[in-house]
């Protein structure tokens, strides 16, 4: 299973976002700190705002914040809000063929697989993320 890069900028902006829920945020402020471009940022917080993840404060002293409290916001939640695509394997696929699909035991398996992915994520939330101190640390630099 490999997670977009659109996945992992998300969690990215809700990380900081969750380090920095005193205050409104910038986009602006977030592409600086990741060296992400800016354009790719507006899509991605248009798209939690969209699903509530985040709340999006225009105006001139306007900015962005979580939605939700970070223990509110699941990881699980995030990744099928973000990814678009599970397939593990061609057979997979809607119209995928594998010539020995009917006696093959690898699509159960992965399947197996993917539903523990799912699992183990759904156990977890951004303020497990968040939780350590040298990860707010090291974001507070970045900002400064």
């Amino acid at each position: 299973m490999h997670l977009s890069k659109y996945t992992d900028y998300s969690f990215r902006v809700l990380m900081y976002l969750g380090i920095h829920n005193d205050r409104l945020v910038t986009i602006a402020e977030v592409s600086g700190v990741y060296d992400i471009s800016k354009n790719h940022l507006v899509k991605i917080v248009h798209h939690l705002a969209q699903s509530g993840l985040i709340k999006s404060v225009p105006g001139k002293k306007g900015g962005i914040k979580l939605g939700r409290e970070p223990k509110q916001i699941n990881l699980l939640d995030v990744i099928e809000i973000t990814e678009t695509n599970f397939d593990l394997a061609e057979c997979f696929t809607a119209g995928g063929y594998c010539i020995i699909q009917n006696n093959c035991k690898l699509t159960k398996i992965l399947t197996e697989a993917l539903f523990s992915f799912f699992k183990v994520m759904g156990k977890y939330s951004l303020a497990d993320l968040i939780r350590s101190d040298g990860l707010k640390s090291q974001i507070r630099k970045m900002a400064v």
